[in-house]
């Protein structure tokens, strides 16, 4: 299959680009590493008129340090946060999540940004921006804004997106010293999107009980589930075996998880309770190794 016929755009500014985006509407759809929408531009599912390249938009590939929060450009492809010594030290769970992302190729050139903005529910950028209520910058010709990912994130392949707006950047919360974390995943194959996914981080008191926890779930509804209601109740908790498995039935509990081609809803609901348990295990194990 080709693509239709359509016009292609090389803004050279995001102030370019958004005047683009302005005028062309619904008719216009941005492009980056191309990932999502190539394929689907080939089937026609998606058939945009004017096909705006931001690839050439420089400030929107830069990783940097902000207060305590880490910058990522939207145009900042997967395998860069691979490499990335500066997220290595500050966030090292993205790291972790970049190297889950498809195949080396993929990676290469795919961008945040971009998976952000298509909104797959098992993509890992949606799960790690859901665990740490990242802010997604957004910029218009009517100017830029900011919101949380649980907003911006809002059903399967739906996001809050205006026509004339594109992502340019991702404000991720550094995390603290002594602060664990892990991702775990169940796919069929390597490269292939996770049929479930847990991610957690983990922060002890003084005392050894749990002073902060994050927890996140993918593929067990129509977006990645923060499980708020254990993270509050887990607040004061020893992290102990019977604690963890507590909360790995109450993981496996919840959202409403649908039946399809990859996985049955009984099946995902058990694997997300196992994963649950790993996932804690493992941030466990870092915070008491102080890595």
């Amino acid at each position: 299959m080709k693509p239709a016929r359509f016009t292609y755009h090389a803004p050279n500014s995001l102030a370019e680009a958004c005047e683009m985006l302005a005028e062309h509407g619904e008719e216009g759809e941005v492009i980056a590493g191309g990932q999502s929408l190539v394929p689907v531009m080939n089937f026609r599912l998606a058939q945009p008129a004017k096909l705006i390249d931001i690839n050439n938009i420089g400030e929107l590939a830069q990783i940097r340090i902000e207060g305590d929060h880490l910058v990522v450009g939207a145009l900042v492809r997967h395998a860069e946060i691979q490499r990335s010594a500066l997220i290595a030290e500050n966030c090292p769970i993205l790291v972790d999540a970049a190297a889950h992302i498809g195949h080396l190729p993929i990676r290469e050139r795919g961008t945040i940004g971009g998976s952000l903005a298509n909104a797959d529910p098992a993509a890992e950028w949606s799960l790690m921006a859901c665990l740490l209520n990242a802010e997604i910058a957004i910029a218009s010709r009517r100017g830029e804004r900011k919101t949380e990912a649980g907003a911006f994130i809002q059903s399967v392949y739906t996001t809050d997106l205006e026509a004339d707006e594109l992502v340019t950047g991702i404000l991720f919360p550094c995390l603290e010293r002594g602060e664990g974390w892990s991702l775990k995943q169940v796919r069929r194959r390597v490269g292939d999107f996770a049929i479930v996914s847990v991610a957690a981080t983990l922060r002890l008191s003084p005392s050894g009980t749990i002073e902060n926890l994050r927890l996140c779930a993918g593929g067990m509804d129509v977006t990645p589930l923060r499980l708020r209601d254990v993270e509050y109740d887990a607040v004061g908790k020893p992290p102990d075996d019977e604690w963890m498995s507590t909360v790995a039935a109450a993981a496996a509990a919840t959202g409403t998880p649908e039946s399809n081609v990859r996985a049955s809803a009984e099946y995902r609901c058990e694997v997300c309770g196992v994963l649950t348990e790993r996932a804690l295990s493992e941030a466990l194990g870092r915070v008491r190794e102080g890595r």
